[in-house]
């Protein structure tokens, strides 16, 4: 029988695959501050042409889990037997638990037949989801959309994870072509609940504790997926366990949000190379933010030049005074 990557009796909370995010520091920052139940890559992309499908980079971050936390390797790629080479060499190289992404809206990934572009032609997808059942020993999961541009599209789609063995569902109630316009209709996830046996990790628009608390109650789903809303608030996983202020002060979020940025600008700087790399780094993680109270220290930090400028505009004024600046 699988072991799935969470513990029986609890309700997971998970950190998203999000490219260009979840890398090891910023994996490594979640678990050593809030520790979610289970983090996943950014998707590895199999390749074809090569004689690995993998990249090497892409390898070297394989493993069962990181710091004790256990870690989901997402596949992307075109085809049964690109993904089912992947998903063994991924295996080789440590993966327990691997998530194929039927979920990314962008690029190539929504216009072919990857990603989110997996579900503009469902014709192969029984014979794909089946082989890779067959060659992954550990878990298997699917993180989706809710269709390709008809938001019902799952439902038709839910008998064939469950005839494959697919382990559990991460479902993301948008559809490929909304991108993330209008938005996450968790309808559509009660729905989903409902009508499958499988464990259903719902995912879209939880940017608060109040969020996540409705939507569990409302759909029964087994679980919560955090990416946008962990991204704009790390602390959001502690918020909803009670461990943390569920409605913050502005000046408290101030604190930790400068927290957050000054930390990772820290780790950032022992995986990329050099400054410019860092800063390009840094701003991909405030791009998500867009509440209207940090309009102004947002324009100053996505406007920074030099990552010493970006790191004085995340210091409060008593903090610079210590540091001479």
């Amino acid at each position: 029988m699988t072991t799935l990557p969470w513990q029986p009796g609890i309700t997971p909370l998970m950190l998203a695959p999000m490219q260009g995010l979840t890398n090891r520091a910023l994996r490594a920052y979640f678990i050593e501050h809030v520790r979610p139940d289970i983090v996943f890559t950014e998707f590895m992309q199999a390749k074809a042409g090569g004689a690995r499908p993998l990249l090497a980079a892409d390898v070297r971050d394989i493993a069962p889990e990181q710091d004790g936390v256990p870690l989901v390797v997402q596949l992307v790629g075109h085809g049964r037997e690109l993904l089912v080479t992947a998903a063994r060499m991924a295996q080789e190289a440590g993966a327990r638990h691997i998530n194929l992404n039927m979920g990314c809206p962008y690029g190539r990934m929504g216009r072919g037949l990857t990603g989110g572009g997996m579900l503009r032609c469902t014709d192969d997808l029984t014979e794909i989801v089946h082989a890779l059942r067959d060659a992954i020993r550990g878990s298997f999961s699917v993180k989706i959309r809710a269709g390709y541009d008809d938001p019902e599209q799952i439902l038709s789609l839910v008998p064939v994870f469950e005839a494959s063995g697919v382990d559990f569902l991460v479902l993301h109630p948008r559809t490929v072509v909304q991108k993330y316009g209008g938005h996450a209709d968790h309808q559509v996830t009660a729905r989903v609940v409902r009508e499958t046996r499988l464990p259903v990790i719902a995912n879209g628009d939880i940017f608060t504790a109040a969020d996540g608390k409705q939507v569990l109650e409302e759909t029964g789903a087994a679980g919560l997926m955090l990416g946008r809303g962990a991204i704009i608030d790390p602390i959001l996983f502690r918020r909803l366990r009670g461990e943390a202020n569920q409605e913050p002060a502005l000046a408290e979020r101030k604190a930790e949000l400068g927290s957050y940025l000054r930390e990772m600008a820290s780790r950032y700087r022992l995986l990329f190379c050099g400054d410019t790399q860092v800063l390009c780094k840094l701003k991909e993680i405030i791009v998500h933010w867009d509440d209207s109270e940090w309009v102004k220290p947002l324009k100053s930090l996505k406007r920074a030049k030099s990552l010493r400028d970006f790191e004085r505009h995340c210091m409060g004024s008593a903090e610079l005074r210590k540091a001479g600046l």
